[in-house]
């Protein structure tokens, strides 16, 4: 009643207090950041190790357990689980709370690179991925043409529209997935391999050493100096 009494009397106060906060909630609410995921910090992150035509259990042995021996080292580390599938290994790496994510990404990618020392030949980088609210997908897009092929389809997606999106302030595309990789499939006689003393692993270095890009050189003729390109990179099975 007292509060009531008082707005009463003093009207002109009441309407400048009321103008006052309406003022100075304006322009606090134009400098509030919105955000449609807010900043959480998840003490998680996923390690995806990809090596084509591996069976699980020598995912296991040759990728997670070289992972395993490094991951161990990384500052708050609370558990490693693996799971492994054909050509795949994911790991992910639970951590306490309270942990500086941004210090364990430093040490995550410093013990992933020297894991990659200890893996077969031929093995890439794995994909480091941190979970928070930042790194879940906003939208998909989805391409098909009646005239491409898919791997036409993943070629322009991946080197015209792509990039596309740095411009957007915020805004992070991952790779396009969905095409498949051109490859060439090479049957081996064991007879005739056998006979010339030869092992898949020969041949498989034969076949690298015939398709690799050759750096170019410069002729001189009179007063120019031209360039002269060597492609030596194979273009059909012919070719070998």
């Amino acid at each position: 009643m007292n509060l009531i009494r008082f707005a009463l009397r003093k009207p002109i106060a009441i309407m400048v207090a009321v103008i006052t906060i309406a003022f100075f909630s304006y322009s606090t609410i134009k400098k509030i950041n919105v955000d449609i995921f807010p900043e959480v910090e998840l003490p998680a992150m996923y390690i995806a190790m990809p090596y084509g035509g591996l069976s699980p259990a020598y995912m296991d042995g040759f990728m997670a357990n070289e992972f395993q021996k490094v991951l161990l080292f990384v500052s708050g580390v609370k558990n490693i689980d693996f799971k492994s599938v054909q050509g795949l290994s994911l790991m992910k790496l639970t951590f306490y709370p309270g942990t500086n994510m941004a210090q364990v990404a430093g040490e995550v990618s410093t013990s992933v690179s020297r894991a990659m020392g200890f893996l077969p030949a031929g093995a890439v980088p794995p994909m480091v991925v941190r979970l928070d609210g930042s790194s879940l997908p906003v939208g998909q897009l989805v391409f098909e043409s009646d005239k491409l092929s898919i791997n036409e389809i993943q070629t322009l997606v991946l080197t015209k529209i792509r990039p596309i999106f740095v411009d957007i302030p915020g805004i992070t595309a991952p790779a396009p997935f969905g095409g498949s990789t051109r490859s060439i499939v090479i049957d081996i006689d064991p007879q005739a391999m056998q006979a010339k003393g030869l092992s898949p692993e020969d041949i498989t270095i034969a076949i690298t050493k015939s398709s690799i890009p050759s750096p170019a050189g410069n002729i001189r003729i009179a007063d120019e100096n031209l360039m002269a390109p060597i492609n030596s990179i194979v273009k059909n099975p012919e070719e070998f």
